[in-house]
């Protein structure tokens, strides 16, 4: 697996005043735009092009990335009008030359092995297969009910003692977008893993890797000291 999709085109509103001026992914961890993190360390996991999907401000990951990121081929896929992360992927999708690829948010980081994700997607033969993280004491996240690897069920954000939370970590299929029909503008999490999820093989990869979600004040902050150790 060589090539990946970010989700670049949020408007990062929990982060206001920050985002007014600059786009989520652009926003600074220890003096370095969040979306280096994730860039470099595509790098160093042998991924050679990524599609950005990108919106609102968009044009300023562009200006400072370029087409060609040390080495990395970035491809822009631009938004008109917000599409929802489902209408986001479809997009970027269209962008793509392999069979499956990787997709990721653009505001978290999970230190996770992509290439031993994708293996197990290949082995299992699945349509989607996402990273889930064990977790106590949540309430943030929505929990992930799984049975001899295969996604069952989503719940909704509540209190939740212990469980497995959806990390943004994707391994997909082209053909999972073309098996359905779906409007221009949908959400992926909601319209099509929650509706659709009984005609899906849905796969989970847990790991307990580091994971960070910058798209809130309190872990931005904390994002400051760990990411930079992390990298």
């Amino acid at each position: 697996m060589k090539e990946a999709i970010i989700l670049a085109g949020g408007l990062g509103t929990r982060l206001y005043p920050l985002t007014l001026t600059v786009p989520k992914p652009m926003v600074p961890i220890a003096e370095k735009p969040f979306l280096e993190y994730l860039l470099s360390r595509l790098i160093e996991k042998g991924f050679i092009r990524v599609i950005l999907s990108v919106g609102y401000l968009g044009e300023q990951i562009e200006a400072h990335f370029g087409s060609n990121w040390q080495g990395l081929e970035l491809v822009y896929a631009y938004e008109d009008s917000p599409l929802g992360t489902g209408g986001a992927i479809a997009l970027a999708l269209s962008f793509t030359k392999e069979e499956y690829v990787l997709v990721l948010n653009g505001d978290t980081f999970c230190a996770i092995d992509w290439q031993a994700m994708a293996a197990f997607h290949v082995e299992k033969q699945a349509d989607l297969t996402i990273a889930l993280k064990p977790m106590q004491d949540f309430e943030r996240y929505g929990n992930v009910e799984v049975i001899n690897d295969q996604i069952v069920s989503f719940s909704e954000k509540q209190y939740v003692s212990s469980g497995q939370i959806n990390t943004g970590v994707y391994i997909l299929n082209k053909s999972l977008f073309t098996k359905f029909s779906m409007p221009e503008k949908f959400s992926f999490e909601v319209d099509l893993l929650q509706c659709k999820l009984s005609e899906i093989l849905a796969n989970a990869f847990m790991t307990n890797s580091y994971f960070i979600d910058i798209g809130i004040p309190e872990d931005y902050q904390r994002a400051q000291v760990e990411l930079a150790l992390e990298i």
